[in-house]
């Protein structure tokens, strides 16, 4: 029989999950088994209202849902055995007249319930007659009718909510609850119109149908209950959900607006951005699976830019769906996840003869070797060797890789009179034909030395993949193409897994974030036929970073222009739904004075978790990893490094902000963001200003991408104030 859990009874203390995993296990096959003891109170609010032993001292508070055609339970919690007889004399399970969500209602319980249920129990608020001269949601246009009529909300939460000043009040007061009356209270709180909740929740009044449980049963599958309750079938799915805990919530509970983009049917190519945390990667893995289930011959692809991001994504589809159909490889049936290079290097294998016109229409030239990729250095020892005057603005690796990544290869650039007449859109710095002349001498040079070495840069590989896949050589070995982080793909890359999937209904799930870019460049993906004009929605709820650390990340990103994948501007604004401590913030200049402080505030971490690994220390590239390192094994705290291999447990972990890309962590520490070698100050004072505030933007951004991987804490520690 069906069992229905709540995201509030799933966080079980590590010492009683096997036994709950055990007891549930036995009333899904049998709720009359001797050995549950599943029984009615006497006295109790609910009729429906069961206990089970779950040992000799827990029992399990539950209700029993009898439906039309079978018997259901929802799983309310576990408390010693007094504690969970009160409980199940007190508690209330109905349905919302008004919003038609189940609503869980309980009386103010006794002290000696564990300290767990007391701080999540709902508090109630000393009623008020009217709202604050300063309340917040006054000031919204939002009033007490709006907040019962038309959401549900109960009396005492309303004259709380009216009562708050700033949304920091009304944030606090949603931490008291769980499920859709904290998500409307953080929605409220981010200036989301009562129209729009409605909408999005998919709010409508109570009809009922059938008997009161046959209406409770049809409550716990609303959309916005669904973030709340889920329905186990089965035996692995209920140890999924039991053995998931905080962090692991995302494989279960969607907020109805992810659910909603899992769901959706679209007739091309679609994008949803949002800032980090908002759950982009979750939908896209939740997409991922719903596309196989409904049709196992389909062939889907889940790709993303560097591969500790394709192996975060692999890991995250195990997690979620361990039995789900995986492809024997690219262009077979099932769930095929990689990173978007590896995907380039299996069509240039697969594609034989075609590979060599392929070559040609990018390169203007045969090839006899295109399996290695060559040193990122290569513009570097072409400007070296070049006799050519140009300015610095132009003759540097930066404007060069650029320019040849953004404007020369996606146009098929293959000889001067080509460049000569070409368009440069979003490139900034015009250049006149003297300059392209002598640019174009740098480009055949870099050419003309790939082609001795046998190499191809990863840009080069994928465009030449992408002209393998045209229609009239291998054509599309995909039908459904969903792509993570796409913000820091080149255009190449774009046209490659355009050419991946055929155009078509669901051909193309874009997720991206432009706060995050820190390695692509800045164009419309129009421009490579990935038209997503009406079809590009954004996520506004933060579920990972506390609304504290939130404020620091987005306090990075102020005054930055950031544009979308089609050049409109972004929205900075988005909320948490989680709350936590303030950033500690530490401006140290002496470097000494700094890692001792580090030292002081990893012990201190340390000492308060079991599990180590949770902490990360973020610091900016390789040098300062291992600095970093060895100045705590001197201070007698021992770390892990970690550099492209999987990060193991038992330490904290330091690593480069680029290698947390796509992670999360209990505690982040931000170690010395704000320190720049000279030759770093050398390299950006040879850029043009386009180039420079390019730059700018990038190391805010990666900042950003820093600051968001703390869910609870994070600690930050400069040598001067202000952002790097």
């Amino acid at each position: 029989m069906p069992i229905i859990m709540s995201k509030l009874a799933s966080k079980l203390d590590g010492s009683v999950k096997a036994r709950v995993l055990t007891f549930l296990g036995k009333l899904a096959d049998d709720d009359t088994s001797p050995g549950l003891h599943i029984e009615p109170i006497s006295g109790s609010a609910d009729r429906r209202v069961r206990t089970g032993r779950v040992d000799k001292f827990y029992r399990a508070v539950l209700f029993r849902i009898d439906g039309a055609s079978e018997v259901s339970y929802v799983f309310h919690g576990v408390w010693p055995h007094d504690d969970a007889i009160t409980v199940a004399r007190r508690v209330i399970l109905k349905v919302n007249p008004v919003n038609g969500l189940p609503q869980v209602e309980d009386t103010p319980v006794p002290r000696a319930l564990t300290r767990e249920r007391a701080r999540t129990a709902p508090q109630r608020s000393r009623p008020s007659r009217r709202a604050s001269a300063a309340s917040l949601l006054v000031d919204l246009g939002v009033t007490g009718a709006d907040l019962t009529n038309r959401l549900g909300l109960p009396a005492d939460v309303v004259n709380a909510a009216l009562e708050a000043r700033n949304p920091d009040e009304i944030l606090d007061l949603a931490a008291r609850y769980e499920g859709w009356i904290g998500m409307m209270l953080v929605d409220l709180a981010g200036g989301t119109s009562v129209d729009d909740l409605v909408a999005q929740l998919e709010l409508a009044p109570a009809i009922r149908e059938g008997s009161d449980d046959d209406s409770v049963l049809k409550a716990l599958t609303q959309p916005a209950a669904r973030g709340e309750f889920v329905f186990i079938d089965d035996q692995q799915e209920l140890r999924r959900v039991i053995e998931a805990g905080d962090f692991g919530a995302w494989r279960v509970f969607l907020h109805p607006e992810q659910r909603r983009y899992v769901d959706v049917a679209t007739k091309g190519p679609f994008r949803l951005s949002g800032g980090a945390g908002t759950g982009k990667t979750v939908v896209l893995a939740h997409r991922a699976r719903r596309l196989i289930l409904e049709n196992p011959r389909a062939r889907v692809v889940l790709t993303t830019y560097t591969r500790n991001l394709s192996d975060a994504l692999k890991d995250t589809v195990r997690q979620l769906d361990p039995t789900l159909d995986l492809a024997a490889g690219l262009g077979h049936p099932g769930l095929h996840a990689a990173g978007v290079d590896a995907l380039v290097a299996d069509v240039l294998r697969m594609a034989g003869h075609h590979v060599s016109g392929a070559v040609e229409a990018v390169m203007g030239e045969t090839r006899a070797n295109i399996g290695k990729r060559h040193a990122d250095n290569l513009w570097r020892e072409v400007l070296e060797d070049s006799t050519a005057e140009l300015p610095p603005a132009v003759a540097n690796e930066t404007f060069l890789a650029a320019e040849y990544a953004d404007v020369i290869l996606p146009q098929r650039i293959t000889t001067l009179d080509d460049y000569l007449r070409v368009r440069r859109p979003g490139r900034g710095l015009a250049l006149s034909r003297q300059l392209r002349t002598g640019l174009w001498g740098l480009v055949e040079a870099y050419r003309a030395r790939s082609r001795i070495d046998g190499t191809l840069s990863y840009s080069e590989a994928a465009a030449i993949a992408a002209e393998c896949l045209a229609p009239d050589r291998c054509g599309a070995i995909a039908d459904h193409v969903l792509v993570d982080e796409g913000q820091d793909l080149c255009p190449s890359r774009w046209q490659f897994l355009r050419a991946l999937a055929s155009p078509g209904p669901n051909d193309m799930f874009i997720a991206e974030d432009s706060h995050q870019r820190i390695y692509g460049g800045r164009f419309p993906l129009s421009r490579y036929g990935i038209d997503i004009v009406g079809r590009s929605r954004r996520l506004t709820l933060n579920y990972r970073t506390t609304a504290q650390n939130l404020q620091y990340a987005l306090a990075l990103l102020a005054d930055g222009e950031y544009l979308d994948l089609e050049e409109q501007p972004e929205q900075h604004a988005y909320r948490s739904a989680r709350l936590g401590p303030k950033p500690q913030i530490c401006v140290e200049p002496e470097a000494s004075r700094r890692l001792d402080h580090a030292a002081t505030l990893l012990k201190d971490w340390m000492s308060d978790t079991n599990k180590p690994e949770t902490i990360a220390v973020l610091v900016r590239d390789k040098f300062q990893r291992e600095r970093f390192v060895a100045a705590m094994a001197e201070r007698g705290v021992e770390v892990r490094a970690v550099d492209s291999e999987r990060p193991a447990a038992g330490k904290p972990l330091v690593m480069t902000m680029h290698r947390a890309k796509g992670m999360e962590f209990s505690r982040v520490m931000l170690h010395g963001l704000d320190v720049m070698s000279s030759a770093e100050r050398d390299r950006l004072a040879a850029l043009d200003a386009a180039d420079q505030a390019d730059l700018s933007l990038r190391r805010r951004s990666l900042e950003y991408v820093a600051a968001t991987r703390a869910r609870d804490e994070l600690a930050v520690l400069r040598a001067s104030r202000g952002c790097a």
